[in-house]
């Protein structure tokens, strides 16, 4: 069934794995479901050579307003978000594949403040998070307490930067990052989006007061783990509400981002078409 009689035209940015099953989706699916791809754009064009359509490829992503988007979505690199989001929300939606990007919060205001001028919504997809909407109806009843977010996986599926690229790995497991969610994200941009999407699922907390743990295991070759737990207020017996999860996502050896994230964000994308354009950041 078509999400709309009017075809939405959605934009992908960024071409990897994540754009290439996107992109696919949308050429063999979309159409029954009222979806039209409007163009592809890769910071290297090279990549999309004999994949993508030439009509459909955007060599300026400053030009993306000529195709006439009604969502863009993002799954390159925070640096995106830092740099265009602001301007991508004056022609279209947008999901947000990387939320580290707003760990910065000058890049957050930047775009809470372009939604509200230009009347479009910031969607931001939850990726590996898993209970994502237990967590927002508990933190919005004030019974949030705490919240922890470990991943776990091997050295090779890691793409840090600044000191955490120099943190030596000993033995067969090693706690590279503990703290908060902030601290983390310039220097695990690609891997710290799970705790990000945490973040920006309990507001009471932020970005300051979700904890984020990143954690080198040797024996994951071909998984990522990824642990939430999370704690609630005090209830009369003086015991506390918890939760914790533990996810297993099968992941290719060296791989970002693991293969049911894949299936997650095709559904977040169809999610967010669903949804009315409202300012402001909305998981999704």
């Amino acid at each position: 069934m078509a999400l709309d009689r009017v075809p939405r035209r959605v934009g992908v940015v960024g071409y990897g794995r994540l754009g290439q099953s996107l992109v696919s989706h949308l050429l063999t699916q979309g159409p029954e479901l009222g979806l039209e791809l409007a163009f592809v754009w890769n910071r290297d064009p090279g990549r999309m050579a004999g994949s993508v359509p030439p009509s459909l490829q955007l060599q300026n992503l400053a030009a993306l307003g000529e195709r006439h988007p009604d969502l863009v979505v993002e799954v390159a690199h925070p640096k995106i978000i830092q740099e265009s989001g602001a301007q991508i929300l004056r022609y279209a939606n947008l999901l947000v594949g990387s939320p580290s990007a707003l760990a910065d919060q000058a890049t957050e205001q930047q775009l809470l403040e372009a939604s509200h001028r230009w009347n479009h919504a910031v969607f931001v997809a939850r990726g590996a998070l898993w209970g994502t909407e237990d967590i927002t109806r508990l933190d919005a009843a004030g019974g949030l307490q705490s919240l922890r977010v470990t991943m776990a996986t091997h050295p090779d599926g890691f793409r840090l930067e600044g000191p955490l690229a120099a943190v030596p790995s000993t033995g067969r497991c090693t706690v590279l990052y503990e703290g908060p969610v902030r601290g983390l994200c310039p220097f695990a941009p690609r891997n710290s989006n799970t705790m990000a999407a945490a973040a920006l699922a309990a507001p009471s907390l932020g970005f300051d007061r979700v904890v984020g743990v990143l954690v080198a295991d040797l024996s994951l070759t071909d998984m990522h783990v990824v642990d939430v737990e999370l704690s609630g207020t005090p209830g009369p017996t003086g015991r506390r509400f918890a939760v914790h999860t533990h996810r297993e996502n099968p992941a290719e050896p060296g791989a970002v981002t693991g293969s049911a994230t894949v299936t997650t964000f095709w559904r977040s994308l169809l999610g967010c078409c669903q949804l009315p354009s409202r300012p402001g950041i909305h998981l999704c």
